[in-house]
């Protein structure tokens, strides 16, 4: 769509009627479509500008890579239950002597271990531990959560992952920041001051293990799930289609861990981190095609018809399509709020605030606000990092400080947090769908947790912006 010109405050409804409206009528689709609508209005368009806004947010390279990458992730998960894999894989961890807390703390170490994909990791997090979980009786929305703060928060703080790259990219050129290798040492350096995504991390791990009581909406959703033995709150929409989840394993089959399930998982994991290391970017979608034609030679190997296999395949794609139609419109209304400056009047209504002791503070409630509006937590940092970065330069007289450090992993940090309490953020949506969880219940119960890690970030930031 094309630049509108800024709506100034008007640029924040679109955004806050998608919000509203996802919280008021648990419907993420019907929310996201009429805060378009709104958006196409105020941008001077009319309702003739929604088609334009369409095909301008879903015609372009970004989507269609996560377009595809979620079709071949549908039809990856469809062949591990078909062939009986996931089942044997909740079979063997069960044999380790597991229980409630033990399960959610499997689920949390495989998120960790996933590192190098925020996309991959919560839907392989869900796929693979959801009918265990779904066995003790722990609710979706709890392996929602854990799905999706062991992704994102982990990504950005690991310097051999697309986040590291891209964020230290943002950086080149800035102060005495002169090429690639000094912005990658300016990132690593900044990575015990993400507070956030530290404190993030380590949340789950102790909500898991109960030393922090749960509590808010999740431990509503927790007692339902333990209780009343429903996983799923009654009337709830989860973001994975029967289509998928009720697939039953090929009668006849003689199912290997190996080779239907271990083999798939390391094509994904070699080709995705070995192109990384070669190339600095990661082929994700490349490898989940992969390991989806291999699955698929297996299980025809195996004595499964072809036939099978097709519908297997196709289940696997309508399984993803709610998840899929969500992105669209979110991407839809990020590109809506690119063009109206939502996140530009976000800046400028706040940087005149901004001095040394409260720059990391602010710079982290600023990025949370943004990636909060518009979903995206790598628009955040290519719009804050230029502005922060700098200003953070200016205070230090062009020197590597701990003031810099701080207000880079602010913004990496700030970026993250905005994306766990927006509904609108695709990798919440792609945790939503791992776990087969309601969307909307997903935010809810994650929300407070999100809000309390970041309120002791900023207070974090307030004492290190008084201390440095």
């Amino acid at each position: 769509m094309e630049d509108a010109v800024s709506a100034g405050a008007w640029s924040l409804l679109p955004a806050a009627v998608a919000i509203v409206l996802a919280f008021l009528t648990r419907n993420t689709v019907f929310s996201l479509a009429v805060a378009c609508v709104a958006g196409v209005f105020i941008a001077g368009e009319g309702l003739m500008g929604l088609p334009n806004l369409l095909k301008s947010a879903l015609g372009t390279t970004a989507f269609s890579w996560i377009f595809l990458l979620e079709l071949f992730i549908g039809v990856t998960i469809a062949f591990f239950q078909r062939t009986g894999a996931i089942r044997n894989f909740s079979a063997w961890v069960e044999s380790c002597n597991m229980s409630r807390v033990r399960v959610q703390l499997t689920a949390w170490i495989i998120g960790m271990f996933v590192f190098f994909s925020d996309y991959f990791s919560p839907l392989f997090v869900g796929a693979t531990m959801r009918d265990l979980s779904d066995k003790f009786h722990i609710s979706r929305e709890k392996l929602a959560y854990i799905a999706d703060s062991t992704s994102a928060p982990v990504s950005v703080i690991v310097p051999i992952t697309g986040w590291a790259v891209f964020i230290a990219g943002l950086m080149i050129g800035m102060g005495p920041i002169a090429n690639d290798a000094d912005a990658m040492q300016v990132f690593i350096r900044s990575i015990p001051y993400n507070v956030y995504a530290i404190l993030a991390v380590f949340m789950v791990g102790a909500i898991a293990t109960r030393i922090i009581p749960e509590f808010g909406p999740m431990k509503t959703a927790e007692r339902r799930a333990e209780n009343e033995g429903k996983v799923l709150r009654d009337g709830a929409q989860p973001l994975m289609s029967r289509e998928l989840t009720d697939i039953v394993p090929y009668e006849g089959i003689r199912t290997s861990l190996f080779w239907n399930f271990i083999l798939p998982v390391l094509i994904v994991i070699g080709v995705a981190v070995g192109s990384f290391i070669v190339t600095k970017s990661a082929l994700t979608m490349e490898a989940f095609l992969l390991s989806s034609v291999v699955a698929a030679i297996v299980m025809r190997i195996q004595g499964v018809p072809l036939s099978d296999i097709m519908d297997t395949a196709t289940n696997g794609i309508k399984g993803v399509m709610p998840a899929i139609l969500i992105l669209a419109f979110a991407y839809a209304l990020n590109d809506l709020s690119a063009s109206l400056h939502t996140a530009e009047y976000i800046v400028l209504q706040t940087e005149s605030w901004l001095t040394p002791a409260l720059l990391p503070a602010l710079t982290f409630l600023i990025a949370g606000i943004i990636a909060f509006s518009t979903g995206t937590s790598w628009g955040t940092f290519a719009i804050m990092m230029p502005i922060g970065v700098p200003l953070a330069f200016s205070f230090s007289g062009q020197d590597l400080t701990p003031v810099v450090y701080a207000t880079v992993a602010a913004i990496a940090g700030g970026g993250v947090f905005g994306d766990h309490c927006s509904p609108l953020s695709d990798t919440s949506i792609l945790a939503s769908t791992g776990a087969a969880s309601d969307h909307i219940d997903h935010i809810k119960t994650q929300m407070p947790y999100a809000l309390v890690v970041g309120i002791v970030s900023v207070a974090t930031y307030l004492v290190l912006g008084a201390l440095i």
